[in-house]
């Protein structure tokens, strides 16, 4: 049995495809550990007994890692790299380091935002596979943004002189040895990478620790059901997209039930409400089992668990990567894009309207369905870390045999 190591950045969107692919590894008997600057929050993802080596650096919400709201476009890029991404992996380096003196892994499972997790592995000589847990960088993230582009590799150079390997020239974005691709050329589109190592694995959904409770008996049979939800780091900015969701979804109380995640708690939504259900959080994937739409920011885990399940999407892309989504899920046929910042609740009632009625989206939302449980997920993840596993064990052995 092997070792892996998974390196994530405290981001609950980007631990969350991992902690299927550690809990298919740690039944099939290997060893599992996590490198983090949040331990606390991998064990609330990944379970209370989770192996975590703490690492230093910047959380999502502390000083110099909150981003103004009005941020969008490549300024909200920059800032994410700048002030957040690169000092994390600076921060995070030294305890990657120790945990791999500590844990002693066979195979460095680094976050695609996780830099320090590839960079160490990578200066210590260990094989290790990317976990790409959002598909934009392979589908023109910055396309028309050359001077971003520019920038962004001149900064990942001099991260590797501070931190990695001198002498390597690998992209700590993309491991040459395993890409996992929690997506599929279905949805990404016609920009797919193809290469022997670049495996796409679809969503991997499995394996998490039970979500919140939830008023299952609230629901009702006799409407269409549809989830509203922001995801975990855009609560701050979503307060009046929230309110014209609820003004479109209260006209068609009389054909569509709706939950909506108002972890802000600015809804006025009294506790009893029949027609719209706003709680500060929720089990989103035994809910997407019996929704009919979803209104989101398209966060890249959102919206494949959505597709996951065949659910067709109403997306509103507020930064970083959500506007590259939001276009592979239009450009599927699989939903509707509205504007986050300027939508008012007619256009977003249409929308919803167009996803809840017209059967090319549920078709197209079905069609990716399919491809993602094709691919496999945790499961099919896991074939490819013990093969990159084995492989280097045997290279090992034919390097001492010599």
């Amino acid at each position: 049995m092997s070792a892996f190591l998974f390196v994530v950045p405290p981001l609950t969107g980007h631990i969350n495809p991992a902690v299927g692919v550690a809990a298919r590894l740690a039944a099939r008997g290997h060893r599992v550990a996590w490198a983090c600057a949040d331990p606390a929050l991998v064990r609330r993802l990944a379970g209370p007994d989770a192996e975590v080596h703490g690492c230093t650096g910047p959380v999502p919400g502390a000083d110099g890692a909150v981003r103004p709201p009005e941020l969008r476009g490549a300024e909200a890029l920059k800032f994410l790299w700048e002030r957040y991404l690169l000092p994390l992996a600076d921060a995070m380096a030294p305890g990657v380091r120790a945990a791999v003196r500590q844990f002693r892994p066979d195979v460095v499972v680094a976050d695609q935002q996780a830099f320090a997790g590839a960079l160490v592995a990578e200066r210590c000589g260990l094989p290790w596979a990317t976990s790409a847990t959002t598909s934009a960088e392979f589908s023109g993230a910055y396309d028309g943004l050359p001077k971003v582009a520019e920038w962004l590799h001149g900064s990942l150079a001099e991260l590797r002189t501070r931190i990695g390997e001198g002498a390597g020239t690998a992209d700590p974005r993309f491991s040459p040895h395993l890409l996992l691709i929690f997506s599929t050329p279905e949805l990404i589109g016609p920009q797919a990478p193809l290469a022997p190592h670049i495996r796409y694995v679809g969503p991997s959904i499995s394996g998490r620790p039970a979500g919140p409770g939830f008023p299952w008996e609230r629901l009702t049979p006799d409407r269409s059901k549809v989830l509203v939800t922001l995801g975990t780091a855009n609560a701050g900015a979503g307060d009046r997209f929230l309110a014209e969701c609820l003004t479109a979804l209260r006209e068609r109380a009389d054909r569509v039930q709706a939950v909506i995640a108002d972890p802000g708690g600015v809804l006025p939504v009294p506790p009893g409400d029949k027609d719209v259900l706003a709680l500060s959080s929720v089990p989103q994937l035994p809910l997407l089992e019996r929704m009919d739409a979803v209104v989101c920011h398209a966060g890249h885990n959102t919206v494949c668990e959505a597709l996951w399940h065949g659910v067709p999407l109403v997306v509103a892309p507020i930064r970083d990567d959500q506007p590259v989504i939001a276009g592979q899920v239009v450009d599927a046929g699989a939903g509707v894009r509205v504007r986050f910042g300027r939508v008012r609740a007619d256009r977003l009632g249409a929308a919803l309207d167009t996803v809840l009625t017209d059967p090319a989206h549920r078709a197209a939302a079905t069609r990716i369905s399919t491809a993602f449980r094709a691919a496999g997920g945790a499961r099919a993840a896991v074939a490819h870390l013990e093969h990159l596993a084995d492989h280097a064990s045997r290279a090992d052995v034919e390097a001492e045999s010599r």
